[in-house]
């Protein structure tokens, strides 16, 4: 198994949930939401893919039920090239990030968090999930 520190992306047009894997590349823990009417989302992945030292850019994907690619991740794959030419020695893969939100909102349910206070932090929940999925996937 090769394990280096992940980065994992929850794009959204509004926010967009950071979450982190610790330096051994094991442990995926929530980072930020990037507010996106505030902040250069691209400029600031790129200071924390620096400050984090990672290694792997891990970008959730919204495929279908079946398995498709619909305008959703045209958006998706739109600002992952973007992300790409910001941060080109960084490799950028995607993984499935269906019901990422679902099963991150159940835990935050299951810790006794409310669902109003899920909004300031699900997209960070998301991102964490999206890495939980990807990990599974690594050989």
């Amino acid at each position: 198994m090769n394990r280096h520190p992940a980065l994992g992306i929850d794009f959204g047009k509004a926010r967009i949930g950071i979450a982190a894997t610790d330096d051994c590349g094991i442990l995926p823990h929530p980072v930020e939401s990037i507010r996106t009417d505030r902040t250069d989302p691209i400029a600031r992945i790129a200071e924390l893919a620096r400050q984090l030292q990672v290694r792997t850019l891990v970008l959730g994907l919204p495929l279908r039920l079946d398995g498709t690619e619909g305008s959703a991740c045209e958006r998706v794959r739109e600002f992952g090239r973007k992300l790409h030419a910001s941060l080109p020695d960084l490799p950028l893969v995607y993984a499935d990030e269906f019901l990422t939100t679902a099963t991150a909102q159940e835990k935050l349910h299951a810790v006794g968090r409310k669902a109003r206070d899920f909004k300031p932090v699900i997209d960070q929940a998301a991102a964490v999930e999206i890495l939980n999925v990807w990990m599974e996937n690594q050989p």
